[in-house]
């Protein structure tokens, strides 16, 4: 659509522009970022002050929300302002501007749950990502105020996820943590200590074999593929990870077909009943057999 011409309001840029057009903030803030919302003909950050009187001009990619679609995923916990679901292996969390169906989000709308419009037209209720090839817990918004008090959450660190990683190699040390910064080389993640982004995640050794080791990995921050990347880093990639050279013969041996990742374990309190919720999502059946594989072929 052709871009509007507006008159701008004091305040934020991101919240005047969601409030002139009527969109959600999180597509307000993907189109400041993309250089497609201009103050005064500049380009400016989300964050920028606005006194009023300025003349905006806004592009937005309006999108139709993604359509509903099947089958169902398992809800492990649910009730009228968010809901814990178990994301399958090779299910995409949300739509992404080119890729609209094939997704957790797709599904969930196919359930008839009603998600928080203010993660956006294509990623609403999402406060927080799996990999594809990650199986596990996620939490999801079903409203606005949840979607906001969960990315305080979230931002503050205090909701405590866990994973269950096989990998490559014997550890060496029964925990220990990596601290490595993150950033983008094209399509991979890299450690990149000049201009990467903080990351940190803490790992303890829950099962010695003879040629893997089965860790729990909590992630302090929550970086693209940070649990993957960091242990590639340290020589132990996940195995059936090709991507960060976690496959070979030994994967194969073991049937897996993508990475031995998930998301096993899950606290918080509720943001807005404060209650307390603890979950636990066992190992999927693929990585069931894998790590019996193991135990069976590989014991030291």
């Amino acid at each position: 659509m052709p871009p509007e011409e507006l008159i701008a309001e004091p305040g934020r840029l991101d919240a005047v522009v969601a409030r002139l057009t009527g969109a959600a903030r999180a597509d307000v803030q993907r189109a400041i970022a993309a250089g497609q919302v201009r103050v005064d003909g500049d380009a400016r950050p989300k964050s920028f002050r606005l006194t009023g009187g300025e003349r905006l001009r806004v592009e937005l990619l309006r999108q139709a929300p993604p359509p509903p679609e099947g089958p169902p995923v398992p809800v492990r916990y649910e009730d009228e302002h968010l809901l814990v679901v178990a994301k399958p292996a090779g299910l995409v969390t949300h739509p992404t501007e080119r890729r609209t169906t094939g997704t957790l989000v797709n599904r969930l709308l196919g359930m008839g749950v009603v998600l928080a419009p203010a993660g956006g037209t294509v990623r609403p209720g999402i406060v927080h990502r799996l990999d594809a090839g990650t199986s596990g817990l996620l939490i999801v918004a079903k409203t606005d105020e949840a979607f906001v008090a969960l990315q305080g959450t979230f931002r503050r660190h205090e909701a405590v996820r866990r994973y269950l990683a096989l990998v490559r190699g014997r550890v060496a040390h029964e925990t220990f943590g990596v601290e490595a910064p993150l950033g983008r080389r094209a399509d991979r993640v890299v450690v990149d200590r000049v201009a990467g982004r903080a990351a940190a995640t803490t790992f303890e050794v829950k099962e010695r074999l003879a040629r893997a080791t089965l860790l729990e990995a909590a992630p302090r921050t929550g970086r693209t593929h940070q649990i993957r990347v960091h242990l590639a880093a340290v020589g132990h990639p996940i195995l059936g990870d090709r991507a960060y050279g976690g496959g070979g013969d030994d994967a194969r041996a073991l049937g897996l077909a993508r990475p031995f990742l998930h998301a096993w374990g899950l606290g918080f309190t509720h943001p807005l009943t404060r209650e307390r919720v603890e979950l636990e999502e066992p190992l999927p059946d693929d990585l069931r057999q894998a790590l019996a594989i193991a135990r069976r072929d590989q014991q030291p």
